[in-house]
């Protein structure tokens, strides 16, 4: 419940943080260098929080993904999708 409360605040929060990444270091409105920084932003959220995973909770990254809790589980997928293709979506001002 925790988890699907807080995804609006985290999404309002990527879309802010992705309009000012884009304004603040002039990307380029091309699609496959948005969806490339993207791509690469995804990549290392999931690369710490994999780490910080199997360090804290001593669980491998499968057994972590399988007691994810079906509905908060899909609705994260879903986040992470648009975590990626956020600064593809955002427009520059």
């Amino acid at each position: 419940m925790g988890q699907l409360m807080e995804m609006p605040i985290m999404l309002a929060v990527t879309v802010l943080a992705a309009r000012w990444i884009i304004c603040r270091f002039a990307v380029p409105p091309t699609p496959s260098v948005r969806l490339g920084m993207g791509l690469l932003a995804l990549v290392l959220i999931l690369v710490a929080e994999f780490a910080l995973v199997t360090r804290l909770r001593g669980i491998s990254i499968s057994e972590y993904l399988a007691t994810r809790d079906p509905v908060s589980g899909a609705a994260y997928y879903v986040t992470l999708i648009v975590f990626a293709l956020m600064p593809l979506l955002v427009a520059r001002r």
